[in-house]
């Protein structure tokens, strides 16, 4: 199938940061989820770019997690969302801030030239509580699901020099035609049909660890799951939804109310692990569909009880 070479968007931004060491919750947290703007062409190679680095390797990086990309379009939302004005580029972690390619019209295994480089499109961002850290705010991995506003992962298919202002240029369309929101939905939201499934799995580019979560999900055999989620997202607690009971509520500051809930008839429930988030759904009447949430953890882990903070 032919394809013609399009614009699609521009680059704003390149950012880099090396791991390190932060203090979360009383605990030492070793991320890279700091990147900052650098000036002037940098190389990009296989595994990531000049003067980058990744803190949890299981999780991030690798040669198809090599450049995470985000969109200035989603800094403008969130900023609206959050009622936030303190952004810089980076903010959420990623290596290249861009114009265009929104997540809901990327697809995976569409390629791109940008400079030198040529990428192509592997995965969504797999959801970290780490870039709750970067934010100061517990809600946003939960919040970027929910929101279908994950961001995205590139492999690098020919190594370069990029830099601010470059064009980026779609060389090819990825088969399946399934956008980066329709395949991050697909694992973590509720509601997908079987042949969703099976059209991921049709994806050469999805990597492995994807493709092994996709399997279990439509009982093909032991697969053992996304290797990105298992070590930065836990497993669920439980299948399916269980009743909880509101236990008090506690105004946070002038816009966050935390809410903190239990087992109804007072037994423990399993200890939260970080990471961790609620899906709460709500009946809201027999002629309207149910509305469903998704919610960070943002109390102790390991209580037996749960808090989560909401922006009304």
């Amino acid at each position: 199938m032919q394809y013609t070479d399009r614009l699609a968007g521009s680059l704003l931004s390149v950012n880099v940061g090396l791991p390190q060491d932060v203090t979360w919750k009383g605990r030492t947290v070793h991320t890279a989820v700091w990147k900052r703007p650098v000036a002037g062409p940098r190389m990009v190679r296989r595994l990531n770019i000049d003067g980058d680095g990744q803190g949890d390797l299981a999780g991030h990086g690798g040669e198809h997690r090599a450049v995470f990309v985000y969109q200035i379009e989603a800094y403008q939302y969130w900023q609206a969302q959050l009622s936030r004005d303190d952004f810089t580029y980076g903010q959420f972690g990623e290596n290249f801030t861009v114009q265009g390619l929104a997540d809901d019209q990327v697809c995976i295994g569409d390629r791109y030239r940008i400079g030198e480089a040529v990428f192509e499109v592997t995965q969504p961002r797999v959801t970290c509580y780490r870039v709750g850290i970067r934010m100061g705010d517990p809600r946003v991995p939960a919040l970027l699901v929910s929101h279908h506003r994950p961001g995205f992962y590139f492999r690098v298919l020919r190594e370069g020099t990029v830099q601010a202002g470059d064009e980026i240029v779609q060389v090819a369309a990825g088969p399946e035609g399934m956008t980066v929101a329709e395949v991050d939905g697909l694992l973590y939201l509720p509601g997908h049909s079987r042949e969703q499934v099976a059209r991921a799995l049709r994806i050469p580019a999805l990597p492995a660890g994807w493709r092994n979560s996709f399997q279990s999900m439509l009982g093909q055999g032991e697969a053992p799951g996304n290797a990105g989620l298992t070590a930065v997202s836990p497993p669920p607690a439980w299948p399916g939804f269980r009743p909880l009971a509101v236990t008090a509520t506690e105004r946070e500051s002038e816009s966050v109310v935390s809410v903190y809930l239990a087992d109804p008839g007072g037994a423990a429930v399993p200890p939260a692990q970080p990471g961790q988030f609620l899906t709460l759904r709500l009946n809201a009447g027999d002629a309207a569909p149910p509305l469903l949430r998704s919610y960070s953890l943002s109390g102790a882990p390991g209580a037996d009880t749960y808090r989560i903070s909401i922006k009304p």
